[in-house]
């Protein structure tokens, strides 16, 4: 298991702060006009995480753990001697109680679980192979979520092109298609359209509303893919490997697996459609029942699939710690020191940021601006967590489900710019980093983190302009 040792202290901090201080003044909130400079902790979170494995790549590989807790308390300390330990503290323990350890708990369960699925056989990487993989990852991921599709097939198209020297724009496409894209289409898919569908909007909305955009996204990425692989494939002397003439025939290992990967997607909707009723309060924060189930659940599976899983399946599978440590250890500080943007973000038209959230109404009629909700939306997800970012925007668009069902070009601009653009940059959405994490574990030099958004912004903007124009205008 990860060795996650450098949250014991966060944990103890937790276990010492007075849960008095929340209950005599409730849910504390931060000032509707905070101001923009509290973002710059997480600013240089995110500048540490572009910079550091190329500036410092020693330093950055033994401490980066450290730096990311260092951010994250760099908003925290001056934050509790300027707002308050009451209000400083609730939201550190409210983030770290109900965003982060659910976050990193299902992570941990499908890293386990989709880890311990061995797809055996010789798959040989060649173009048509490669984008038959894609476009089957970007067809389940509304199925079993981003994370599990992205993490049962990113090993095998790893392994499938071992013996090939241009790799890293597999690995990019794969982003772009398996860990996000893909997952548009039902609330399993990502966190929020989970969200929405806790907020009202019918499970199937999303799949008849959105297929259209996501097919047309999906088709125009996977016909560049197969132009570059081809044209790098035949570069590269259209390479076999020697391997393949043992073809070992096509089946699954760890197949039971497949059964904790189902677990855990009805765990995740279970959690948001059953509803006791029952609330526990830790230190002022309000725990529901159905969510300790969900979780105390979660680490079950991941116990049963280390325990039924063979270790020589999972060596075979090139499995290890280090990508769920790496994320663990990395979204702690993203996490904390992100606190203050959102909370700049919810604030709305009081906030700092009003005239950017104004933009996305027609100041003369006060109609609502789809291509706006869609752009601002999803350039706010791709730096900040996708799912508080589309509760904002749902909100601003009225945040009563029945009538944004009506409109539909509103709720769609919302929900697709969410899910699409989180595949903008690395921390854009939860598997984005594991599945970098996965290939450079396996030898793929991947992008830094503003060389991969060349790549993304070089290929994805180009097709959300197309995109804006054709639905959204």
């Amino acid at each position: 298991m990860p060795k996650m040792r450098f949250l014991l202290p966060l944990l103890a901090v937790m276990l010492l702060l007075p849960s008095a201080a929340f209950a005599a003044h409730g849910h504390p909130t931060f000032p509707k006009d905070l101001e923009l400079y509290w973002v710059i902790p997480f600013v240089c979170m995110l500048l540490s995480i572009a910079i550091g494995p190329l500036a410092v790549p020693h330093f950055w590989h033994h401490h980066f753990g450290k730096v990311a807790l260092f951010w994250g308390l760099a908003f925290l300390v001056p934050a509790t001697f300027i707002l308050g330990f009451d209000l400083v503290s609730f939201y550190a323990v409210e983030t770290i109680l109900l965003e982060y350890l659910p976050f990193i708990i299902l992570l941990l369960a499908l890293f386990t679980a989709a880890g311990g699925i061995r797809l055996k056989g010789t798959l040989v990487g060649t173009p048509a192979v490669n984008t038959g993989l894609l476009a089957f990852g970007t067809i389940i991921a509304s199925w079993i979520g981003t994370t599990g599709a992205a993490m049962l097939l990113i090993r095998p198209l790893l392994r499938a092109n071992k013996h090939r020297k241009y790799q890293v724009h597999q690995v990019v496409f794969f982003i772009f298609l398996v860990a996000n894209i893909g997952g548009s289409l039902t609330p399993l898919g990502d966190p929020p359209l989970f969200l929405g569908f806790l907020k009202g909007v019918s499970f199937f909305w999303t799949t008849v509303h959105l297929f259209v955009k996501t097919a047309f996204i999906s088709v125009l990425l996977l016909a560049i893919y197969f132009v570059i692989d081809t044209v790098l494939f035949k570069k590269e002397g259209s390479p076999i490997p020697a391997s393949s003439a043992n073809a070992e025939k096509l089946g699954l290992d760890g197949k039971i697996n497949l059964l904790f990967v189902a677990c855990i997607v009805g765990l995740v909707l279970l959690s948001g459609s059953w509803n006791p009723g029952v609330t526990f309060h830790v230190y002022g924060i309000p725990v529901e029942l159905q969510n300790v189930v969900r979780d105390l659940c979660l680490l079950g599976v991941v116990f049963l699939s280390m325990k039924f899983t063979s270790k020589e399946c999972r060596e075979l599978n090139d499995f290890n710690w280090e990508p769920i440590a790496e994320v663990a250890k990395l979204f702690i500080g993203i996490f904390l020191s992100m606190i203050p943007a959102l909370a700049i973000l919810r604030a709305g038209t009081e906030g700092s940021l009003a005239s950017l959230i104004s933009m996305v109404s027609d100041p003369a009629t006060g109609e609502p601006l789809n291509y706006m909700y869609f752009w601002l939306t999803g350039i706010l997800s791709s730096f900040l967590d996708n799912a508080p970012t589309y509760l904002v925007f749902f909100n601003t668009a009225g945040g009563d489900a029945a009538y944004l069902m009506q409109h539909v070009g509103t709720l769609a601009a919302i929900s697709a710019g969410a899910v699409f653009m989180g595949a903008v940059t690395y921390i854009g959405n939860a598997p984005n980093f594991m599945v970098r994490s996965i290939a450079e574990n396996s030898g793929v030099k991947m992008p830094s983190f503003f060389g991969y958004m060349l790549w993304s912004i070089g290929i994805l903007w180009p097709i959300f302009i197309l995109t804006t124009f054709i639905f959204f205008v």
